[in-house]
């Protein structure tokens, strides 16, 4: 009779499941989250796929056709001069995104590079640094992106006239919002990251690498800046609806792009003056109003469902 090789159990157990790959497979079972991201990728594939199109056309005036109400020939109407509402809105939520996403990574770098200092050094280092931010959370921020407009907006402005860049006006306007957004968007971020390094500093894969000599730079890019990945990538998500909120709430003021480059802020700022007891014309508001809804709502699902595939308490 011939005996059958016993197998050990070690051999029986599963593969281990990378914590990147179990991350994404909770993301995919998350329905909300999938949405969220199907529907963003859809709205910025058709923002920035018609971009040469819209480029040429947001600014085209008919004024025939003003104030026409949706039809086969115009499927978000027109505006007050008669531009096509359709190209405004693809060339606005493109502006408004890419404000969103620029604003958001100027936060994190920043969150993340004083988080990071302040948290490992700790001591006068750490107290100098969270006093600045506490005295910037103090500040109404859009008292701080008005200062850095005054401040910025001419010299911005000459600059890029001195490169020869079209519109320098326009261009510059863009710039120092994304600027003073991002500016004071990193606050949360850096208060979040210090509190994970401060946690993180006393384990003993950091007072191995300290007992080695390697230098602080290192320690923290190499050793500790790994294990704030999941956290970063959370806050980093959340932070581009704030970031869009935020532009779409000073262009509503006429603090943010100017007209006639269209975005979805400055569109619906537009579309308030419609409104009237009289007569309304209401796609002039509906569209941009949908369109921020619509973006928001996408980016807080996905921010929510990284939050729960990476958080590592969940099972």
């Amino acid at each position: 009779m011939t005996l059958l090789p016993v197998q050990s159990t070690a051999s029986l157990q599963p593969p281990a499941i990378s914590p990147l790959r179990l991350a994404v497979r909770r993301f995919q079972t998350n329905r909300l989250a999938m949405l969220g991201l199907i529907g963003l990728l859809l709205v910025a594939a058709l923002c920035y796929g018609s971009l040469p199109w819209t480029m040429h056309l947001y600014n085209q005036q008919h004024l025939s056709a003003a104030l026409t109400p949706p039809n086969w020939q115009h499927w978000m109407g027109t505006d007050r001069l008669g531009r096509d509402l359709t190209v405004r809105f693809l060339l606005g939520g493109a502006i408004s995104l890419a404000i969103g996403l620029a604003a958001a990574a100027i936060a994190v770098l920043l969150g993340v590079g004083v988080g990071l200092i302040a948290g490992y050094a700790g001591g006068r280092i750490d107290a100098v640094l969270m006093r600045i931010v506490d005295v910037l959370y103090g500040l109404p921020y859009l008292l701080l992106v008005i200062l850095l407009r005054v401040a910025m907006l001419q010299r911005v402005t000459g600059w890029l006239a001195a490169v020869h860049v079209p519109q320098p006006q326009t261009l510059s306007g863009v710039l120092v919002l994304l600027v003073g957004i991002g500016s004071v968007s990193w606050l949360t971020m850096a208060r979040v990251v210090r509190a994970q390094v401060m946690s993180l500093r006393g384990q003993p894969f950091v007072e191995a690498a300290r007992a080695l000599g390697i230098p602080p730079g290192r320690i923290m890019t190499r050793h500790l800046l790994p294990n704030l990945i999941g956290t970063v990538v959370v806050y980093g998500t959340l932070a581009v609806p704030s970031a869009i909120l935020a532009e779409s709430f000073l262009s509503f003021l006429g603090l943010g792009v100017r007209p006639p480059l269209p975005t979805w802020g400055n569109l619906a700022a537009a579309g308030v003056e419609a409104i009237n007891p009289i007569h309304t014309q209401w796609w002039l508001i509906l569209w941009p109003c949908a369109g921020l809804t619509l973006g928001l709502l996408f980016l807080n699902f996905i921010g929510d469902g990284l939050h729960d595939a990476l958080d590592p308490r969940v099972p």
